[in-house]
């Protein structure tokens, strides 16, 4: 625990229940509001159609505070894919600068401890004049560094699926936003990192000289019940998420030609959707018919259940931050293959968690082979220790309790 509470101004995406994002920034502030820390939430959205989360309404120390964007779907700015994402940057942008007005007014009437960046780290929410007076604290869950370098090296595969003018709008724009990201990030003093692997792209790509930390982000178990035990007939090897750059989806083709041509069982199956920036969904007519299908997408109220139909999760990135996938995976009892990327991977029982090079598809098929090997041998066993990994790692009260010190350290210092 901190040796006090502390008052909090939190940057935030709108907090819900169902996963993803948003599912962590209420695990979070569930986390510091049980530890009487006062919690001003600043939101770039509407909150007309906001309901809040059921477990969040018993904190009197936990307010929202909005700025409507002004930015809707089907309008003249948001008809296609590039004109909604550009379109919305800017909204945002905008929403954030009034709300760094708000931020400031509330502080003259009642001091912050500390301005807590969740997610955006190139949110213009927080006050330039503030963050020279109480720390920055970001806690970043995008790095567009990383999105410009992945869609670099991926060019011949995104010219199959884009126009080179679009192409080179969208590697652009989120090239500026890496600049943005990178004034932002050297604002603040304590960068909360995912993984290893993160924290090492993100200090080396925004020349960070500040503190930093890892800590995983949170996952509600009990949203996810253990699954039956016995395999499926075939095996299900599960790949779960957006279907755009750097997530290895021609690797996952490439697999499932290799496990065709090795007669293993397995079948894959491709859950997920395409992104405003990026779309690779055309790849997939590659996918053999006798083992792969495309899925579509489903939305996070239904994560759960695509996980009780599979046997192995399987997350082919060539670079990822984290990946609530595998973490969820984990929480059901599915074991996971992964590449070193990955950082949810990072110390979790190699028993449950296979990892392998990006790109090396020849080591994925053996991954998969020797997992579904084990689960044959002992099922129960493995879904035990997958679930226990997930508790152990990535249960809300252990990754909380870890920010609660980090931040009680950064304002008042270690603790004895």
């Amino acid at each position: 625990m901190t040796s006090r509470p502390l008052h909090i101004a939190f940057l935030t995406p709108v907090p819900k229940e169902d996963g993803g994002i948003s599912g962590v920034a209420t695990d979070i502030l569930d986390g510091l509001c049980a530890r009487g820390h006062r919690v001003d939430c600043f939101l770039p959205n509407s909150g007309r159609d906001f309901t809040t989360p059921e477990r969040l309404r018993r904190y009197e120390n936990l307010t929202f505070t909005w700025s409507d964007p002004k930015w809707n779907w089907n309008q003249w700015y948001s008809r296609t894919r590039l004109t909604s994402f550009v379109s919305g940057m800017l909204a945002r942008a905008t929403s954030y600068l009034r709300l760094r007005r708000t931020i400031l007014a509330m502080h003259d009437r009642d001091p912050y401890d500390l301005i807590y960046q969740f997610s955006s780290p190139e949110s213009l929410a927080a006050p330039v004049s503030l963050t020279r007076r109480i720390p920055l604290v970001i806690h970043p869950e995008t790095h567009a560094a990383g999105e410009v370098r992945s869609m670099v090296a991926e060019r011949e595969l995104a010219l199959k699926t884009q126009s080179p003018v679009r192409f080179g709008v969208i590697v652009t724009v989120t090239g500026f936003r890496w600049i943005a990201q990178m004034v932002g990030i050297g604002r603040a003093k304590l960068l909360i990192c995912l993984s290893e692997v993160f924290r090492g792209h993100l200090v080396r790509d925004n020349r960070f000289r500040g503190a930093t930390v890892v800590i995983p982000n949170p996952v509600r178990i009990e949203r996810f019940p253990v699954r039956d035990t016995q395999p499926h007939e075939p095996p299900v090897v599960l790949v779960l998420g957006r279907i755009s750059v750097r997530k290895g989806i021609e690797d996952v083709i490439a697999l499932a030609h290799e496990l065709e041509r090795r007669e293993c069982r397995a079948r894959i199956r491709i859950v997920g959707a395409p992104t405003l920036w990026s779309d690779y969904t055309p790849l997939l007519a590659d996918l053999p018919e006798s083992n792969a299908e495309y899925a579509g997408s489903v939305p996070d109220a239904g994560v759960p259940a695509e996980l009780d139909a599979c046997d192995v999760m399987l997350q082919a990135s060539h670079y990822e931050p984290f990946a609530l996938t595998v973490s969820e995976g984990l929480a059901s009892g599915v074991p996971v293959v992964a590449t070193t990327e990955v950082g949810a991977s990072e110390g979790v029982d190699p028993e449950v968690m296979a990892t392998v090079r990006p790109g090396d598809v020849p080591a994925l098929a053996d991954a998969v082979e020797a997992t579904l090997a084990r689960i044959a041998r002992d099922p129960h066993q493995i879904a035990t220790l997958a679930r226990s990994e997930a508790e152990r790692l990535f249960a809300p009260s252990v990754v909380c309790a870890a920010i609660d010190r980090a931040l009680g350290e950064l304002v008042d210092g270690p603790q004895s």
